[in-house]
């Protein structure tokens, strides 16, 4: 962004971070809107597309420089991420995956651990997964009953995730395990796990409500072996690393969010010039109209909380707030958008023929993964009484 104010955010993008949008935005209106169907509808995992992205900059751009990548602030990364979830937030939903499960690597992991792991993933596509939610531990993290036991220089890991996205294609794992059983939050630590290591057991791909493009599963660790060299940071610090973690990752989260609401508007603004009824655009009546302004304005408000949650940690100012304001407002706002959308297009819209069906099924998610909604304002409302 432009030079920031004493009085915030400033809320013009520069010229590099413009380009970057025109970019994006041309890739997802030509290479991904084309195929959203097919994936939906297939299930198939989007390779194709995602190559052509990875080939053209759009996937692993937090990666330092130094790292073979492009070290693009958290702006940057949801100005690509609304475009991107414009196109498909299933396909989309790949690409972020990538940044999750890399996140903890690029804020706790050592100069051997960054080398190795996430300067693979600029030779070729790779593709990463975060594993820490389990069948029994969803927001309460503290549930989870993977453990990871020290035997000399390694750690034995056993227990089962689940939701995992990008499981079926990982290269490597970020795994957060048990090695105090009795420490709560401070018993955890977080691993690197490569994904051909011995013991680990896929799931099926899962067939879920929206996002099919996504490749979604359980995964099983049954006495898989980790070098003490994958350990990220030292034991206990596993779940503030994962924590910590979220910051740079909701804001794109929540920009996913935004550019599903604003695909969403769009098709209702679009269908609402055409269809008639009563002799006239149904754009022309009240209650359509109104609705669409609600769809305006909470895109517009959702946007710049998700740039000013960016914003902020660009600055090296803590966004844990903000970054659960703007991905609690956003995943709200993508719901309602698409399920008002649906309402514009009336019985229409309930056909799998029309796009807003899918923008439905899509949006739900947005208000579950990466905390739901819910455990937002937790977070929100413990920050606040903090201060």
């Amino acid at each position: 962004m432009s030079k920031p104010s004493s009085t915030g955010v400033c809320f013009k993008l520069n010229e590099d971070q413009e380009a970057l949008q025109r970019m994006a935005r041309t890739f997802a209106r030509e290479r991904i809107r084309p195929v959203t169907a097919h994936h939906d509808h297939s299930g198939e995992f989007p390779m194709t597309v995602l190559q052509e992205a990875w080939e053209l900059g759009l996937i692993n751009t937090h990666i330092p420089e130094e790292y073979g990548g492009l070290g693009l602030g958290v702006l940057d990364g949801v100005v690509l991420a609304e475009e991107n979830a414009w196109g498909c937030t299933g396909i989309s939903t790949v690409i972020e995956a990538n940044t999750l499960a890399q996140a903890p690597v690029i804020v706790a992991g050592s100069e051997a651990q960054k080398k190795k792991y996430l300067g693979r993933m600029g030779d070729e596509l790779l593709f990463a997964a975060y594993g820490v939610t389990e069948p029994n531990a969803g927001s309460d993290v503290a549930a989870l009953r993977t453990t990871a036991v020290r035997r000399g220089d390694q750690y034995v890991i056993n227990g089962e995730k689940m939701w995992i996205t990008n499981a079926g294609k990982a290269n490597w794992f970020f795994v957060l395990a048990k090695t105090d059983p009795n420490a709560g939050n401070r018993g955890m630590t977080g691993f690197i796990v490569d994904g051909d290591t011995p013991g680990i057991t896929l799931g099926r791909k899962e067939w879920n409500m929206g996002q099919r493009a996504s490749d979604t599963r359980g995964v099983k660790f049954e006495d898989v072996v980790v070098p003490i060299e994958n350990r990220l940071g030292e034991e206990g610090q596993g779940f503030k690393i994962a924590m910590k973690a979220f910051d740079i990752t909701r804001p794109l989260v929540a920009a996913g969010a935004v550019g599903l609401a604003r695909a969403a508007y769009e098709h209702a603004v679009d269908y609402a010039k055409e269809r008639e009824t009563m002799g006239r655009p149904i754009a022309q009546h009240q209650a359509v109209s109104f609705m669409i302004a609600d769809m305006a304005k909470d895109i517009e408000a959702a946007r710049l909380l998700v740039w000013k949650s960016a914003w902020t940690i660009d600055q090296g100012v803590r966004n844990t707030m903000y970054a659960s304001m703007a991905k609690c407002f956003a995943a709200d706002t993508a719901h309602r958008v698409a399920s008002d959308a649906v309402q514009v297009f009336g019985g229409n819209g309930f056909n799998t023929e029309y796009p807003v069906e899918k923008l439905l099924r899509d949006s739900k998610i947005f208000q579950i993964y990466e905390g739901t909604s819910q455990i937002q304002r937790l977070i929100i409302s413990r920050e606040l009484f903090r201060r």
